[in-house]
């Protein structure tokens, strides 16, 4: 009788240790290594003492193995060994006397390191070399690595020490400078899903592309994970390797949903984002794997728009480049850092849904635009001034809506009393188109408060990061016709990159007409920027605040009576935060 992986009487073995490579033409991932010591066999130039490094299932014992073979090998000293002699056979099936493995994790003492080394001076049986293979090699003790330190330095000459770690770290470096060392790699994940394909048709399991994927991601660079992970997938999928079922087992998420949801951040589309999460739950996903995989995600596509040639290629190669179109890498980074944040909150949350929500819709709120548009769909239509005759200074509230017409054809902006006004009640109809007219970026020059037109420009520009400092850091000079010249002053001309000038022109072009002319140049201090009018008027309000404190009179008298000072730095103007 026989079930899915063979004869029932005879279990068939784990994947991991039928596929495991017995020579260096099989070694995956490691062609650095396997170069340096297939030129070293041939050249005839051996080393007594190799390290071998690296994370867990990357092939340090299967290449000390192999390596043992070329020694050994009844042909002689070779890169190649045959595989069919009895010393090859003998050590494929871990029976060769003449190889002797030791796990340091279990043996860490002095006493069983001096039992190896005096053992070491004796010829070998049947072998050419005796090869001592010590694993875990940085469990041992400090007296056990002493123990081995003049051995190490200058063994017999029949004798090869194979060390293998997966922390390097706390090996003495008195080891280290005596051992010739090669790091391996983690392996890459289209490079674990290619291999995990080809012995998944040797052994005629159906399987599906996108489940050897999700299979290469989860193994996190061990070909031996991502074969045990095989095992654990065919098991699971009665004999099948199906992306639904691999799913479900490992509670990770397929990349097509997120690619969905950076496209409902793009469409600033709450509901489309909320739906996704839904489903999420209905499948059973784990939030957090969830958004560890879309930092993974959002890290490649920042890769792509800073280093398009570190990006290996992968099948959804155009779902990459459609979502690297979609952002910038200032939002990138941002939403990474919300990503970070919301995997720590996410144990703090009533629920893990909720905090993955949550994460979500903070990308939502301070994605670059959000804020405006939410202001721009509650802001009530705009009244016009009640006679020409106004004055001419303009509110910092905000420019209107209104002023650009359906065309894209930017208008004057309405001008309002220098004095705040009430805001006006909400509009039961739109207001009445305006025939479009010349680009009026500010007042006349003898307007008062000029530069409140420039900072509610600012305002409702699409900026975010760098760009939107740079557009708070620089004061309108002057405008005449569709030529813009902006000033920064000499503290802030590091802000004057190209990238970010770009972005600022742009966003003024796509608002006012792609023939807005605009120059950014560096002067004396400015004192008209966004950040300077917006910081005076925080000042004025903090001094209405102290000064309508100070003069209560019941807190004077509370400081009459008590002799007690006001502390000025505690208070706030209504409606701020500190």
């Amino acid at each position: 009788m026989t079930d899915l992986f063979g004869d029932s009487a005879s279990p068939a073995l784990a994947l991991a240790r039928k596929w495991r490579p017995r020579g260096f033409a099989d070694l995956k991932g490691q062609e650095h290594v396997v170069r340096a010591l297939s030129n070293a066999l041939t050249q005839g130039r051996l080393h007594h003492a190799y390290l071998l490094t690296g994370t867990r299932g990357v092939g340090k014992t299967t290449l000390a193995r192999i390596l043992a073979k070329c020694l050994n090998c009844e042909t002689g000293v070779t890169a190649t060994p045959c595989g069919t002699c009895s010393a090859c056979s003998q050590i494929d099936a871990g029976r060769f006397v003449d190889l002797l493995e030791l796990d340091a994790a279990s043996n860490t003492g002095v006493d069983n390191m001096r039992e190896v080394l005096d053992n070491a001076q004796y010829a070998p049986t049947v072998g050419r070399y005796k090869v001592y293979i010590i694993d875990e090699v940085h469990m041992l003790s400090k007296p056990a690595f002493n123990s081995m330190l003049k051995t190490l330095e200058e063994p017999p000459a029949h004798v090869k020490f194979i060390l293998a770690t997966t922390d390097p770290q706390k090996i003495p470096v008195t080891v280290l400078s005596r051992c010739l060392q090669f790091n391996l790699k983690p392996m890459l994940p289209a490079l674990v899903a290619q291999h995990l394909g080809e012995v998944l048709e040797q052994e005629k399991v159906v399987s599906e592309p996108a489940a050897l994927n999700l299979l290469a991601r989860a193994a996190a660079g061990s070909m031996r994970d991502a074969l045990s992970l095989t095992d654990q997938a065919i098991a699971y999928g009665g004999g099948k390797v199906e992306a639904a079922a691999v799913e479900a087992m490992l509670g990770t998420v397929r990349r097509d949903y997120l690619f969905d949801l950076l496209d409902a951040l793009a469409a600033h589309d709450g509901d489309a984002l909320l739906e996704q999460a839904r489903q999420l739950a209905e499948r059973g996903i784990a939030f957090d794997a969830t958004l560890q995989d879309l930092g993974s995600l959002l890290t490649q596509l920042a890769l792509l728009l800073h280093a398009p040639g570190s990006v290996e290629a992968s099948a959804d190669a155009e779902r990459m480049q459609a979502a690297a179109a979609q952002l910038d890498a200032e939002t990138a980074q941002l939403y990474y850092q919300i990503i970070l944040n919301g995997r720590r909150d996410l144990p703090y949350a009533p629920d893990e849904f909720s905090g993955f929500c949550m994460t979500l819709l903070r990308m939502l709120a301070f994605a670059p635009g959000s804020g405006n548009r939410a202001v721009a769909a509650e802001r009530p239509a705009p009244r016009r001034a009640a006679a020409p005759a106004a004055s001419s200074a303009v509110s910092h509230a905000q420019v209107p809506d209104a002023a650009i017409a359906s065309g894209g054809t930017p208008v004057p902006i309405e001008t309002a009393s220098p004095e705040p006004a009430a805001l006006p009640a909400p509009a039961t109809r739109p207001p009445e188109p305006v025939a479009p007219r010349a680009v009026e970026l500010v007042a006349r020059e003898s307007a008062p408060q000029a530069a409140w037109d420039w900072l509610a420009i600012v305002a409702e520009l699409r900026l975010g990061g760098m760009a939107k400092m740079l557009a708070d850091h620089c004061e309108l000079v002057s405008q005449a016709g569709d030529a813009v010249t902006l000033r920064v002053g000499e503290a802030h001309k590091h802000l004057l990159d190209r990238t970010y000038q770009d972005k600022l022109i742009a966003a003024l072009r796509d608002r006012y007409g792609a023939t807005l002319s605009v120059t950014i140049e560096i002067g004396a201090a400015a004192e008209k920027t966004p950040q300077q009018v917006r910081s005076r008027i925080r000042q004025a309000r903090q001094d209405e605040a102290v000064a309508a404190i100070e003069s209560d009179p019941f807190v004077r008298e509370l400081v009459d009576q008590f002799g007690g000072q006001l502390d000025a730095t505690s208070i706030q103007p209504l409606g701020e935060h500190p």
